[in-house]
């Protein structure tokens, strides 16, 4: 885990390295001006000695420079540090993700993954700040303070000695007990978010059902776990400060009473008496820094655990190492395909799987909910990869293609239809990034899209809100259609893509796809039989097996599941999960 993070220092090992380095010459510099007290109250002002306070008070000056431009600097340096050290980690999450295969994908929730990219990176970006000033500075400062204890007197340094061990012992224990409760808060950030963003993304379905309360009470339950958590632990925490003060006073009192009788016996000067008070301080609020760098960094062991699985974890699809660059046709064939998403899974998803499509050819695809549809046509465009038997596009296993190539050359338009906010030229750029208007007008017109867009008042540039909010559902579909349409792909799938557009709609759209792109493999998942009976051959789903693949008219005649659904469909009494039967018996 922490090679993996600090993989991601890169650019910033420069700052990394300055930034404690300029802390440790900051420590130096202020335990050199409170030595330089001490000697100027005993070789300076009570010898009235002019010129040594003059110089000594120089030498104060100059150390005091010292450390506020090493304190600058190591501020500098370290913020570069921890701020590019976010940024890196945000950025090589955010990479691997974009790799990810479906089968990757599924692991994470929506929400998990963003609370990694965002409060997670945060702990870990504070931590690593903590860690390059604070467990510099600190250690360095208790060393130097007590060093020069040492040096100044030994009988009362070793105050200073039993001071540290008791005062370690207790913020130990705080810390112990802080911890657990501070790991379980930012655990808990992934059910706010995943409350937070699921309300946001279906806020129209939460006012049209009346559901505000129960959302804010949901959003209410997730948030007063967050807050349970972090107030138990920092309710440990304070204790932090009063332990320290007391430690503090103590000392104080026992060194003065201590001192003040080596004193009047003549062992020790008052300066050097002055000093060690002054390093007090030092020491124990030293220990007292490194107690909350401990504490963040604690806090951050989960988040860097969680960013660092996301880092690490390897696409179940990668390319092979002498990929095929071309896909000579569209033709589509399955041997003896096995599929689930998941090892552990009893049963597969697809089973036995022995289908050949002809390049050019429409395919339609029907079947019941749950009868593995979508699960089919995922393995042609190798968004999944079989369990067993083998996928070919254009008479090569899609093993052997370059991921980018097959993948513009399998155009998909899946079953949610999603938009990105911006213009529609640019939604549609997608498909071909340096695609002209008069390209962008011809797939529309080929998925009834332009019908609606000539109706806006900027047309082309018509702005899409996130998501596609400010379209209907049938616009939605029609702009992803031309937005595959303009890859030129070699086989194009529409999994139940036509869903929201009505039946006329429907049909042009189905008629323009077969005079207009004649060459390419055209796969259209449908509930409707209406929006499949005219292609070359059917696919009929059930239970994730093939039961039955011919042309209408022969399916009618030889095939019981879909004779009974045309019948219940053209009498209106339902589609493949209303009426019932076969498919889901």
């Amino acid at each position: 885990m922490i090679k993996t993070l600090l993989s991601q220092v890169k650019e910033y090992k420069r700052a990394s390295i300055l930034t404690p380095f300029f802390m440790l010459l900051e420590v130096l510099a202020e335990t050199l001006i409170v030595l330089l007290m001490g000697y100027i109250v005993d070789y300076g002002v009570k010898k009235g000695d002019i010129n040594k306070i003059l110089l000594l008070g120089g030498l104060m000056i100059l150390a005091a420079g010292v450390s506020l431009w090493t304190g600058c600097l190591g501020a500098s340096y370290g913020a570069k540090a921890a701020m590019g050290f976010g940024k890196n980690l945000r950025k090589g999450m955010f990479i691997n993700i974009q790799n990810y295969s479906f089968a990757n994908i599924d692991k994470y929730s929506t929400s998990g993954l963003i609370t990694r990219l965002t409060t997670d990176v945060t702990n870990v970006q504070n931590a690593y700040m903590m860690i390059l000033r604070m467990c510099m500075r600190a250690p360095a400062s208790l060393v130097c303070a007590m060093g020069a204890s040492f040096f100044i007197n030994v009988k009362l340094a070793s105050v200073y000695l039993i001071a540290v061990f008791i005062l370690s012992s207790i913020l130990a224990f705080i810390i112990y007990k802080a911890t657990g409760y501070f790991r379980d808060a930012f655990l808990k950030y992934d059910d706010l978010n995943a409350s937070v963003e699921e309300n946001v993304s279906g806020i129209r379905v939460v006012k049209a059902y009346v559901r505000e309360d129960f959302e804010i009470s949901k959003f209410k339950k997730a948030s007063v776990n967050i807050y349970n958590r972090l107030i138990k632990a920092e309710n440990i925490v304070i204790f932090n400060s009063p332990v320290m003060m007391f430690t503090v006073y103590a000392c104080i009192l026992l060194i003065s009473w201590l001192g003040a009788h080596i004193v009047v016996s003549g062992d020790l000067k008052t300066g050097a008496l002055m000093s060690l008070l002054a390093y007090c301080m030092n020491i124990l609020m030293s220990l007292m820094m490194l107690s909350f760098v401990f504490v963040m960094v604690s806090m951050s062991a989960a988040s860097a655990k969680r960013i660092a699985e996301v880092i690490n974890e390897k696409s179940t699809i990668k390319n092979p190492k002498e990929p095929v660059f071309v896909v000579k046709n569209g033709d589509i064939e399955f041997k003896e395909v096995f599929f689930k998403y998941n090892d552990k899974a009893e049963k597969p998803v697809l089973t036995d799987i022995n289908i050949k499509i002809r390049s050019g050819e429409t395919i339609g695809v029907i079947g019941g909910t749950g009868s593995s549809k979508t699960s089919f046509i995922n393995l042609i465009s190798r968004l999944y990869d079989t369990c067993e038997g083998e996928v070919f596009v254009g008479g090569k296993n899609v093993k052997d293609y370059d991921l980018k190539v097959l993948r513009d050359n399998v155009s998909v338009v899946l079953q949610k239809n999603v938009l990105f906010k911006g213009a529609i030229l640019d939604n549609l750029r997608w498909g071909k990034k340096d695609a002209t208007l008069e390209e962008c007008m011809e797939v529309c017109k080929i998925a009834c899209a332009d019908e609606f867009i000539e109706k806006f008042p900027k047309k082309y540039e018509t702005v899409i809100e996130q998501g596609g909010a400010n379209v209907s559902g049938g616009q939605r579909q029609r702009l992803c259609i031309a937005r595959a349409l303009l890859k030129d792909p070699k086989i194009l799938i529409l999994d139940d893509s036509t869903s929201a557009v009505d039946t006329a709609t429907d049909a042009n759209i189905r008629k323009a796809l077969r005079d207009k792109i004649k060459k390419t493999t055209k796969i259209i998942i449908a509930q409707r039989i209406s929006s499949v009976m005219d292609a070359d051959k059917i696919i009929v789903f059930k239970d994730g097996e093939i039961n039955g693949f011919d042309t209408h008219e022969n399916l009618l005649k030889n095939n019981e599941i879909y004779r009974e659904v045309y019948e219940a469909q053209m009498s209106g009494a339902g589609d493949f999960d209303g009426i019932g039967g076969a498919l889901n018996a």
